[in-house]
């Protein structure tokens, strides 16, 4: 009888133990923030940067007017130092993103790395009043503004991970200044 005892008091501990475990898992997993839903994207001003840059930039700074408020500006940046290279990137309403790319840099180089090395196609797309040509990549495709004019020896780029759609959106929106 004593042995059979002794078998039930460490079955007994056993369930208590594992009784315990699972209280403080439980606990524990109770105050660890749970959050799966989409990051909280900030939103940047980048008023004064645009400012700088098209007091700065030797060539017309494009940045869109009009597009809505779904449109988070999220990275901007101009860098005098690196062919006038501007740069303005959004969060689109379906969380794809989509930048602005400007430099005096010669363009192959500049387009390589605007549009994280997509080619160039046979298609082009009249958007504005401008011919812009299409860039199709892994991971971003491309509009591309090259040769204009009006440009003064610039490049734009709009490039990104949302649709041809998207892009011919942010580029129709772009002002020049």
């Amino acid at each position: 009888m004593a042995g059979m005892q002794g078998k039930q008091k460490s079955a007994r501990d056993m369930i208590l133990s594992l009784g315990l475990i699972v209280l403080a898992a439980g606990v524990i997993w109770i105050f660890i923030p749970h959050d799966d839903g989409e990051p909280d994207i900030k939103r940047v001003d980048y008023r004064v940067e645009l400012l700088t840059a098209q007091r700065a930039a030797s060539y017309p700074v494009a940045a869109p007017e009009g597009l809505s408020k779904d449109w988070k500006p999220t990275s901007v940046r101009f860098r005098g130092d690196e062919f006038d290279a501007w740069h303005l990137g959004f969060h689109a309403p379906d969380g794809e993103y989509v930048a602005i790319e400007q430099s005096t840099q010669k363009p192959a180089t500049f387009i390589d790395d605007a549009s994280q090395g997509a080619q160039a196609t046979e298609k082009t797309q009249e958007i504005g009043g401008r011919t812009w040509t299409r860039y199709e990549g892994g991971r971003y495709d491309a509009l591309v503004l090259h040769d204009a004019d009006d440009m003064k020896g610039a490049t734009t780029v709009v490039a990104g991970t949302g649709s041809f759609d998207q892009l011919a959106q942010v580029a129709a929106a772009l002002k020049l200044a």
